[in-house]
């Protein structure tokens, strides 16, 4: 297994989440100002190395070939490489990327802003299983 490339995806994931804290702002009047498109650009670009780390792990693992980005994830939590609490949080992460990407225009500004307060954290959830999976690959 390229435990390297998956480290690599997972460090740019961590840097586009790093940079969304520190730009991200207190206040959803302070978003609505001109913070908004780069909240949302990071967000979007950091949930994307989120789905590419999944590619790679199916891939590597040789757990076929998927249909759709829902059957990546499933497959990653049949074979218990992630918990099935982060499964819920990865499809819901991959909606709202969805909602970024396809519907730009329609994208309400609250909701963004209360993923930025909510929900930041589940990328280092992400990280840490696995990270704790590929320590117990050999």
């Amino acid at each position: 297994m390229d435990k390297e490339k998956i480290l690599t995806k997972l460090a740019e994931m961590e840097g586009y989440v790093t940079e969304l804290k520190d730009i991200r702002p207190k206040s959803f009047s302070d978003y609505r100002g001109e913070k908004k498109r780069a909240c949302e650009r990071l967000l979007q670009v950091a949930i994307e190395a989120v789905l590419d780390v999944c590619n790679v792990l199916v891939a590597e693992l040789k757990l076929g070939l998927p249909s759709s980005e829902e059957d990546v994830l499933e497959r990653l939590e049949n074979k218990n490489v992630i918990s099935t609490e982060l499964l819920r949080k990865l499809r819901s992460m991959k909606a709202f990327r969805n909602i970024l990407v396809h519907r730009y225009g329609d994208v309400e500004d609250r909701k963004v802003f209360s993923h930025l307060k909510k929900n930041i954290e589940d990328f280092a959830g992400f990280k840490a299983e696995i990270v704790e999976f590929l320590r117990t690959k050999r």
